[in-house]
């Protein structure tokens, strides 16, 4: 039996008494953040075997983790994504219990299954991601673009970064207003 179980929660990893404050509406505490997911955006590229090298923020937190084990698939078949196994688990207990569109979590689960894998980080920092998953969302040959967002990896091709990117030039300053008179600092 597993005697200490670790959850990662905004992006901070967290052992299970802290989860528990967590889902009970308390704050953890604060000796149980070990390594925060990173921030901003890092290039990456495919090897000839199908392995994506992650940044060394990445590496560094997906080592910190007790649990090796990551889900590499897609929810949007347009994306890839990198799940460390414990953030997955929240998925699959969200998707059992989303009553409000059963059909919509089946969808969700059937693609994050269709195209997904478990996977390890080897020694010089790889994961290797099917060739499902690479095929249909054109990952290979060409740059990609990496950051990290509500505990996981989000892994988009140049073609999808460019088309976000004129998105967020297009919409920045009306965003931003949005946000800014709703509190954001």
């Amino acid at each position: 039996m597993i005697h200490n179980l670790w959850w990662i929660h905004c992006g901070v990893v967290l052992d299970r008494k802290s989860w528990n404050s967590v889902e009970n509406g308390d704050a953890p505490e604060s000796s149980a953040v070990v390594v925060e997911i990173p921030r901003g955006r890092y290039p990456g590229r495919l090897d000839d075997k199908g392995r994506l090298k992650l940044a060394a923020p990445f590496q560094k937190f997906l080592s910190s983790l007790p649990e090796k084990t990551l889900f590499c698939t897609s929810l949007d078949r347009r994306t890839a994504v990198i799940y460390p196994i414990s953030a997955w688990r929240y998925n699959e207990k969200f998707f059992e219990t989303f009553y409000s569109d059963p059909r919509a979590a089946k969808i969700m689960m059937f693609t994050a299954q269709d195209l997904g894998s478990e996977e390890a980080m080897d020694a010089q920092g790889r994961v290797l991601l099917n060739s499902d998953l690479r095929r249909e969302l054109g990952l290979e040959k060409t740059e990609l673009h990496m950051y990290a967002e509500k505990g996981h990896i989000t892994i988009l091709t140049d073609a999808i970064y460019q088309e976000r990117r004129l998105q967020s030039q297009r919409e920045a300053e009306a965003a931003l207003d949005v946000l800014e008179r709703a509190g954001m600092k």
